[in-house]
């Protein structure tokens, strides 16, 4: 049995529960209220475009080479890039509205900085290939090329057949090799290979006597031809670049691609190649 004074503690406590109920209703009230708003805003972003994404943060960040002169290459005085893909990354990032930063890639590194959202868009000689668009979304091309051996003059080769058995430097992760060997079967020759990790090194890798010939694109090769190295006249393995974006986004992708289209469709493309007296091989 309940006694008066027990009763009259409970009747005085009574109104402290009520406030303290009515105070927790309140805070779960805002508690809910900020957490729908958080789902709201994030539902919101989660919906937006690629490219409606890329004009909120006012810039599209591309990655590109920095050692292809013509197409991709960083100025050491300047720090600056330039090249005939530094032109198209800015063309883009002009008709977007923002500004284009610009990331220095290799063949080894533009894969993961795209699967790892470091860059939206990589425009770096990336030969586009059936194995290749299993994993990446590619542009229509902007550039076609072949591939092509730079030599030293003085080494007496003349052909293709001159470097049977030779070794041939290559760029890492590069579908250079392929080509290659590719090549080799059809003329019946073999190759040694010295895979490196970019283009100065196999400069100098030639240079120096370590390698017979450094083989890429014949434009690539056209930015490390000195008075003493030549392009050996015969090409192959035609190399088509293309922007790339990561698989999951299309909507990127889509929009890039009708950009190129139209640089290509309107002559603007073409100036820009001729700007750096680059010749197209599926120009007549």
């Amino acid at each position: 049995m309940i006694s008066m004074s027990s009763y009259g503690q409970l009747s005085k406590k009574e109104p402290i529960m009520k406030k303290s109920i009515k105070v927790l209703a309140s805070l779960a009230a805002v508690f809910a209220a900020v957490t729908l708003a958080a789902c709201g805003a994030s539902k919101d972003d989660s919906s937006k475009s690629a490219t409606a994404k890329i004009k909120d943060n006012g810039k599209i960040v591309f990655g590109v080479k920095q050692d292809v002169p013509n197409f991709g290459y960083k100025d050491p005085k300047t720090n600056k890039f330039t090249g005939v893909e530094i032109d198209i990354a800015n063309k883009i990032a002009k008709d977007l509205g923002v500004k284009a930063e610009f990331v220095a890639v290799t063949a080894q590194t533009r894969g993961p900085l795209l699967d790892n959202k470091q860059v939206d868009a990589v425009i770096a000689t990336f030969t586009i290939t059936d194995e290749r668009k299993k994993t990446y979304n590619f542009t229509t091309p902007y550039f076609t090329d072949e591939a092509g051996f730079l030599v030293k003059k003085d080494a007496g080769f003349k052909s293709v057949s001159d470097l049977n058995g030779k070794t041939i430097g290559v760029a890492q992760s590069s579908s250079t090799k392929t080509g290659l060997a590719a090549l080799a079967k059809e003329k019946g020759i073999s190759f040694e290979y010295s895979e490196l990790p970019d283009y100065p090194t196999l400069k100098t890798a030639l240079t120096s006597g370590r390698i017979d010939a450094f083989s890429v694109d014949k434009s690539i090769l056209s930015g490390y031809v000195d008075s003493k190295t030549e392009i050996l006249g015969e090409g192959f393995a035609k190399q088509e670049y293309g922007i790339t974006t990561k698989k999951s986004n299309t909507e990127l992708a889509s929009y890039l691609n009708k950009q190129i289209e139209t640089l290509k469709s309107n002559g603007e493309l073409k100036k820009m190649t001729d700007k750096y007296n680059l010749k197209d091989a599926t120009a007549k």
